[in-house]
């Protein structure tokens, strides 16, 4: 709880996975993905209740192991590819009740800490804000990026971007939402359906805690990281 608010943190974690299979619950670091993002939901200082929304027995059977809240299970429609993931944190909230704050934790990013996930609350209780979104800085910035126009003729990504010519030092910071940490109050995210609506805030991790799972080589990459034992340095 922070400022009176009562904080859920919703980890989803479906079965199907296609760039590697189980992904949720394969190894990392000798510990089944889905545990990082559990564990650090557990060290926050403000997450009253962690819950997972999941439709695979396996899965489910792994996180109550851990000690994460498995209330249901999630309907089939809303664990396929076309889902998405607003829809699937309705069919939390509708169910879980007597929270202000939603936390969306996904276990694709096992790098962020409690500290991030404790640093985004802070940031949206200062600002005021309805909405925090980790983020992280690009690594190709948006104004040197082209696409084809035809079959062989560029012309830049970004409409009217004359930035090509530009130095990288001369552009303005650009950032991505990297997956790690979502925030927003309940009621203003039933309204918007979004975490990105007007008034949301954003909260900078380094690169190193902001890899995303989605295949083998992220896999490699985080196993490196955490072999190296550097990736929760600021």
């Amino acid at each position: 709880m922070i400022d009176g608010n009562r904080i859920l943190a919703i980890i989803p974690a479906r079965g199907g996975s296609k760039g590697i299979k189980n992904k949720n619950i394969t190894a990392l670091a000798g510990k089944p993905l889905l545990q990082w993002t559990i564990e650090a939901a557990k060290k926050s200082k403000y997450v009253d209740r962690i819950v997972l929304s999941s439709d695979d027995p396996q899965i489910q059977e792994i996180a109550e192991l851990l000690g994460c809240e498995v209330p249901f299970t999630r309907a089939a429609h809303l664990a396929t590819d076309e889902a998405s993931t607003i829809d699937v944190l309705v069919d939390v909230l509708e169910r879980v009740a007597g929270f202000d704050v939603v936390v969306l934790l996904q276990p694709t990013s096992p790098l962020r800490t409690a500290e991030d996930i404790d640093s985004c609350i802070n940031l949206m209780m200062q600002d005021n804000a309805p909405s925090v979104v980790s983020l992280c800085a690009v690594e190709d910035h948006p104004a040197l990026v082209v696409k084809f126009r035809n079959e062989n003729q560029i012309t830049p990504f970004l409409p009217h971007s004359s930035s090509q010519s530009l130095r990288r030092q001369d552009l303005p910071e650009a950032f991505r939402l990297n997956g790690a940490v979502y925030a927003a109050k309940i009621h203003w995210l039933f309204r918007e359906r979004s975490f990105t609506a007007q008034g949301s805030v954003g909260f900078v991790m380094p690169k190193r805690r902001s890899i995303d799972i989605d295949d083998r080589d992220d896999l490699f990459t985080a196993e490196q990281l955490l072999s190296d034992q550097i990736y929760s340095k600021p």
